[in-house]
């Protein structure tokens, strides 16, 4: 099954997160289908960017979301 989650990038402290579209049972820092946007917590107000068109297609198609990834893009 496929799923949209965060995989973090970024340094040690310093976390950067993408969120990807990604096989479930992948690893969460594993190879990723696509990279759909980015989220960025260190930022103040923090930074959420992503591809709207492509977050309805991947849902379209039965890509469940995470938790963080639905709050994040709501």
């Amino acid at each position: 099954m496929t799923v949209i989650r965060l995989t973090r990038m970024g340094r040690k402290k310093k976390p950067f997160y993408r969120i990807v579209v990604t096989d479930s049972r992948k690893k969460r820092d594993g190879g990723w289908i696509e990279s759909l946007g980015y989220y960025n917590p260190l930022t103040q107000p923090e930074i959420v960017k992503f591809d709207k068109e492509r977050l309805a297609y991947w849902k379209s198609v039965g890509a469940k979301m995470s938790e963080r990834v639905a709050k994040l893009t709501k």
